[in-house]
């Protein structure tokens, strides 16, 4: 039986997490699991929903040397709770609440831990070792019926994902790096960047979970020096329009949404460090990286390979455990790069023109004066078998006309939207994507509504 070690740290003293400003060292986090482990329900499956990102680690080591699974699914609403039940009979939640509304049966994350246990002690103490082919998380993608499919996870896929991640980052094993994320530990990129990575790099993790421009300055002031922020678009977006002082950066990550080549390149001015993209999905886990500033084209993680199958193409190999066909659109550029133009399902052909969503969106979040903007395209055609596009923008200081005008040199007019809506925000969720059933709700919202009425969140523009 092949084995690797749920931590690479060289020594139990060596520090795995940050909280509130304190060390944590490796022995109290597997003493911490270790006890943790004892408390759980006999139940095969977990939904571990803590907020706080170590004790969603401990939570996470606990299931692991227990056998047990943890299931990550996209949301936590209650028919995706009742999915979950649907896929596990048994399955219990686990949560760092005061209360918890999840309808399970629930164990709270204990409000303290023992400090000093029998039979779990420095002296006796050792780095568990986990098979490499223990399935210990099933990650969970919502399917065009509705009904999520699960994507099981095995031990040994993840840690040569993320393993491949550091070598590819620089990180130095015990190189003391603080890791800080903005992005929930549950989701695929965050419990890859902001909890296995460290485990499996010899660094340590942050706890907080910082989503506003000064919470996220507060966390990195938090931890020491080198610090890794891992975000997305979004919040990257927001912490350079707050115009902080921002704490010294090493490296910063982003994932979950498109990066424009412009944002690269503002980050990594204001933040003074190398600004890498990540591409992947729930189904693959990260497969390659690129600088945006300095590179368009994609570098695959070692051994992983793009193999066309008919009209798609398919990752597999390195940590792909099973070949996986990609659902955007790939130009291969020799065996390990390759240059990415987007989704399929975002194309758009109108009147024998074609562009995609996302280079739309690259246009309107361009202009000066949008805070944020996304173009949608309806499942139906009009009256005239024309499809028309519409959009949502959160820009106060600019008028319909002049946004138009602006987009009028950057798009063909095909594509101008009708009807350009002014919103307050936009209904993006935590990790800042903007899901299409929200946007569509939002839409719908305003065009079934009196041109005179009031609606909240929306105005006609002028």
């Amino acid at each position: 039986m092949q084995t690797l070690p749920l931590v690479t740290h060289s020594a139990l003293d060596k520090t795995v997490a940050w909280r509130k400003g304190t060390a944590i060292s490796v022995e109290k986090f597997l003493m911490d699991a270790t006890y943790l482990a004892a408390l759980l329900p006999h139940s095969k499956h977990v939904l571990n929903i803590c907020r706080d990102r170590y004790q969603f680690t401990v939570g996470l080591a606990a299931a692991i040397i227990s056998n047990k699974v943890s299931l990550l699914p996209p949301t936590h609403t209650p028919e995706m709770v009742q999915q979950l039940q649907a896929f596990s009979a048994e399955v219990f939640c686990l949560h760092d609440n005061d209360y918890c509304d999840i309808a399970l049966p629930c164990l709270r994350y204990p409000m303290v831990m023992p400090e000093h246990r029998l039979e779990c002690n420095a002296a006796n103490m050792t780095i568990p070792q986990i098979d490499v082919q223990q399935l210990v998380a099933v990650v969970f993608t919502s399917g065009s019926t509705g009904a999520p499919i699960p994507h099981s996870k095995s031990w040994g896929s993840l840690v040569q994902n993320v393993q491949a991640q550091a070598e590819r980052l620089g990180l130095i094993a015990d190189g003391n790096y603080s890791i800080v994320g903005t992005i929930p530990p549950q989701h695929m990129y965050g419990f890859e960047s902001t909890v296995l990575l460290p485990l499996q790099s010899g660094n340590a993790l942050s706890s907080a979970q910082p989503f506003y421009p000064v919470d996220i300055c507060s966390a990195l002031e938090a931890t020491p020096s080198p610090r890794l922020l891992v975000s997305t678009p979004l919040h990257l977006r927001l912490l350079l329009e707050a115009e902080l002082k921002l704490p010294q950066l090493a490296i910063v990550l982003s994932a979950t949404a498109p990066l424009s080549t412009s944002l690269a390149h503002k980050v990594e001015a204001s933040c003074k460090a190398p600004l890498l993209e990540i591409y992947g999905s729930t189904e693959t886990g990260q497969i390659a990286t690129r600088r945006t500033a300095q590179a368009v084209e994609w570098q695959l993680f070692p051994g992983v390979q793009l193999t066309q199958r008919g009209e798609n193409l398919w990752a597999e190999g390195g940590h792909v455990e099973l070949p996986v066909p990609l659902n955007d659109i790939i130009e291969p550029a020799g065996t390990a790069h390759f240059l990415l133009h987007g989704r399929k399902r975002d194309l758009i052909n109108i009147a024998g023109k074609r562009s995609s969503l996302a280079n739309l969106n690259h246009h309107l979040n361009a202009i000066e004066g949008v805070i944020d903007g996304a173009f949608f395209m309806p499942d139906e055609v009009s009256y005239d078998h024309v499809t028309r596009l519409s959009a949502c923008v959160v820009a106060p200081s600019l008028t319909a006309s002049t946004l138009l005008t602006a987009l009028r040199v950057r798009i063909d007019p095909v594509f101008l939207p009708r009807p350009l809506l002014f919103v307050e925000s936009l209904p993006r969720n935590s990790t800042g994507k903007l899901p299409r059933d929200a946007l569509q709700k939002l839409i719908a919202t305003y065009m079934n509504q009196d041109v005179n009425g009031i609606i909240p969140g929306l105005k006609i523009p002028p």
